[in-house]
């Protein structure tokens, strides 16, 4: 599986506007209905906050990993967002979140939904790559790393 088979440029934000946990969803919400426009806007932003409280999908060290699951979804959707100035996203670490892929699944498919994750994770996971990230300046840049990142694997 490969991280760029589910998130097409036009899916990844540069600079994310909001400032709090919601106002992210929102935004990463709206950047993946650009290539999944038959979904439920309102509805997946529920699912994704009812997820959160759950338990944060904030995993540290600057990452954010939204994450849920709709039944009217035929594969795996994937939006990214970077917020250079970080928001609290209750992360295990207390730090605020930079980076976000936020991962929609359909309901019924969990062992590719958890492959998906771990690969974000482990992507995200080399420092010097959270850095490159981090200091892109545009969308190509950014699709960019991710496709040389994705090749590795």
């Amino acid at each position: 599986m490969k991280i760029m088979d589910l998130l097409p440029k036009e899916a990844i934000i540069p600079e994310l506007q909001g400032r709090n946990k919601r106002e992210v969803l929102e935004e990463l919400t709206e950047a993946l209905l650009h290539h999944k426009p038959e979904l439920d806007r309102g509805h997946l932003i529920a699912v994704l906050l009812e997820r959160e409280r759950l338990g944060s999908t904030g995993i540290g060290d600057g990452i954010a990993i939204p994450h849920g699951k709709l039944q009217e979804l035929d594969h795996l959707a994937l939006s990214f967002g970077r917020s250079p100035q970080g928001v609290d996203f209750e992360s295990m670490d207390g730090k605020p979140a930079h980076l976000f892929f936020l991962l929609v699944a359909p309901e019924n498919c969990a062992g590719i939904h958890l492959r998906a994750l771990a690969k974000i994770a482990r992507l995200l996971k080399n420092n010097s790559i959270r850095t490159r990230l981090s200091i892109a300046e545009t969308q190509e840049e950014i699709h960019r790393i991710i496709q040389e990142q994705d090749d590795e694997f």
